[in-house]
């Protein structure tokens, strides 16, 4: 993927989600991703993974977003859990539960960890690149129904 250093804000809108997917972008690395309704004032509309997403959106063929770099400025135990969501494949879903076990030294039958899970799904700086629609049964950092026509698209 070409290296983008140029920090800032870029948008588009989509008319699948029926509201603008925005990032931030900064040495190379997503910063955030959101779904206003309205760009911010300042955002450009030209990015290589601006381009990615639409093309996922496209649904015409799978879309893995495994070589972007994404910045996870969230904690230690935060970051955990959302690596492992980058590992669910497209098209494939997990539970709460099932991320519990599959994240390192979480236990499924530990309330606080399930907690844990639970606010790092919440907390995602970037959705649709840390898919969270693919966790069933947990919170999504996009907008409802932005996570339903993700997991629409992906026949979940």
């Amino acid at each position: 993927m070409e290296d983008v250093t140029d920090a800032g804000i870029y948008a588009q809108e989509s008319p699948y989600l029926d509201r603008y997917v925005q990032l931030g972008a900064a040495s190379g690395r997503i910063l955030r991703v959101s779904f206003p309704t309205t760009p911010e004032d300042d955002a450009e509309s030209d990015h290589p993974v601006l381009d990615q997403i639409f093309e996922y959106l496209d649904g015409i063929e799978e879309v893995d977003f495994a070589d972007v770099q994404v910045a996870l400025t969230v904690p230690t135990d935060q970051r955990a859990v959302l690596e492992q969501v980058r590992g669910i494949p497209y098209g494939e879903q997990v539970s709460v539960q099932a991320l519990t076990r599959m994240t390192p030294e979480l236990d499924p039958d530990d309330e606080d960890d399930v907690i844990l899970v639970r606010t790092a799904l919440d907390e995602n700086p970037a959705p649709i690149l840390i898919p969270d629609h693919r966790v069933r049964d947990g919170p999504s950092a996009a907008p409802p129904a932005v996570e339903q026509k993700l997991r629409s698209l992906e026949g979940l």
